[in-house]
This record gives C-alpha cells, structure tokens and sequence, in this order.
C-alpha cells in the first residue's frame, strides 16, 4: 500500500517512547486495519503531534512506508471527543488491547471500525457499558472468524467446550447455555441479566482460546478497581473479565 497522501479515518490504540524524542504507535485504521508506526519528534514539548496521538482520539491521519512499521506524515484531531473516565476509561483501555492483541497488521477491517465507533460512543454515554462491550466482543470474534452463527443451534441446550465446539445437551447444568440465550446473545440483546452472565461467560471463553497464556494488562487494572470496589455495597463486578 503506497498511497502516501491518502487521509485515513484511526483511532490511537496504544503508544510507547521510541529513540530519543519520537514515539511508537499503534493505530487502528478505518481502511487499513491495525498498523504501526514511528511519530518522529512526537515527544517533544510543543509537538502537534503529542497532542494528537492520545488513545481514543479520532485522527484523520498519512503515513508512508513499505515494511510493516510506518511513518507517520501527520495526524490531527478530527473530532474532540469527551475523555473517558472511571469504569468507561477500564473498558475503553480493555478494548484497545484487545484490538492490539488479536488483529494482524494490515488486514482491513471497516466493520470492526465501525463497531469501535460504536463502543466509545456507547462508553461516552456511560449507560450501559457491558451490553456495548460484548456487542463489541461478538463483532470483533466474528471478524476474525472465530465465531459460529448461534442461531443455528437448535436444541434446547448446549455446552461449549474446546476443541469440540457446541455440543448438545439433554437438560441444563452448571455452565451450559439455553438455546433462548444464544438468540438473544447472536442478535445483541443483553437487557436480561442472565443472558449477560452467559455472553460475558462465552466471550471470555473464546477470547481467552485467542489471547492464550499472555494475560491482559487491563484485567488487572479492573481486578485492582474491583478489590477497592468490594467494601462498598454499590462495588460493580468488573465489565471485561
């Protein structure tokens, strides 16, 4: 991809210190998918550019570059979004990483661009933070091709399980799914309580197959919030893990 003028619609993912006053980030791109590049002279005092690449800001933005790295020709700030705070800040941050984690560089994904849209609005709004985050973890699982049409399954109930996938089950038990949930996990309807327990169950299932052994940083930071939370009778369980 040589398209050097190009503007593209990104979203910060992540940044790190790189050399002695540039930085190394990571972006997701409306067209492009997840890419990396340097922000040559984006730590010094002043730069346009150190205000611009901060997690969540909508960046209209060019690079250039053959290899997988790139360099950044400019980034600005298309639209000031509300800072996240709080419990929105955890999920927002949580997304981020996952979105880091698991799609390969440069492999386009605008759907999934458009779902992150979604997400930090939803995160913005602060009304209902875990429907938006397993709206969210479905689409992404979907994109990377990880995820079965639930509406398929037929039987009353099914257990999940790796590698054999769904698997039908004569009556309930202790971890297993009713055919009821997996509709309304399948069409992104978690108003009831129990079926948000079992998508948030099923998300970390298979986003955990994905992840494999490395853990995520920001399950920590919600443990840590939870561990705070527990003394106070209004304390939410954490909305990632």
């Amino acid at each position: 991809m040589h398209q050097h003028d190009q503007q593209h619609a990104a979203f910060v993912l992540h940044s790190r210190p790189y050399r002695e006053t540039s930085l190394l980030v990571d972006l997701f791109v409306a067209e492009v998918g997840k890419v990396s590049v340097v922000a040559r002279g984006g730590r010094r005092p002043g730069s346009s550019l150190r205000q611009a690449l901060q997690p969540f800001n909508q960046l209209s933005i060019r690079f250039k570059g053959r290899d997988e790295l790139k360099t950044l020709l400019a980034a600005e700030t298309t639209e000031h979004l509300p800072a996240l705070q709080g419990r929105s800040l955890l999920c927002g941050l949580y997304t981020n990483e996952l979105v880091q984690r698991l799609l390969q560089p440069l492999e386009p994904m605008p759907r999934l661009f458009l779902f992150y849209r979604y997400l930090l609005n939803e995160l913005i709004s602060g009304e209902d933070l875990e429907g938006a985050l397993r709206t969210f973890e479905h689409h992404l699982l979907k994109e990377l091709g990880f995820w079965n049409d639930l509406n398929q399954l037929t039987e009353p109930y099914y257990r999940y399980t790796e590698p054999q996938g769904w698997i039908a089950v004569s009556e309930p038990n202790p971890g297993c799914y009713a055919q009821s949930w997996l509709r309304e996990i399948e069409a992104d309807r978690y108003t009831d309580p129990t079926v948000r327990k079992a998508a948030k169950h099923l998300m970390r299932t298979k986003l955990n197959q994905l992840l494999g052994e490395k853990p995520l940083r920001s399950r920590a930071l919600f443990e840590r919030r939870d561990k705070t939370n527990r003394t106070q009778s209004t304390g939410a369980p954490s909305e990632s893990s």
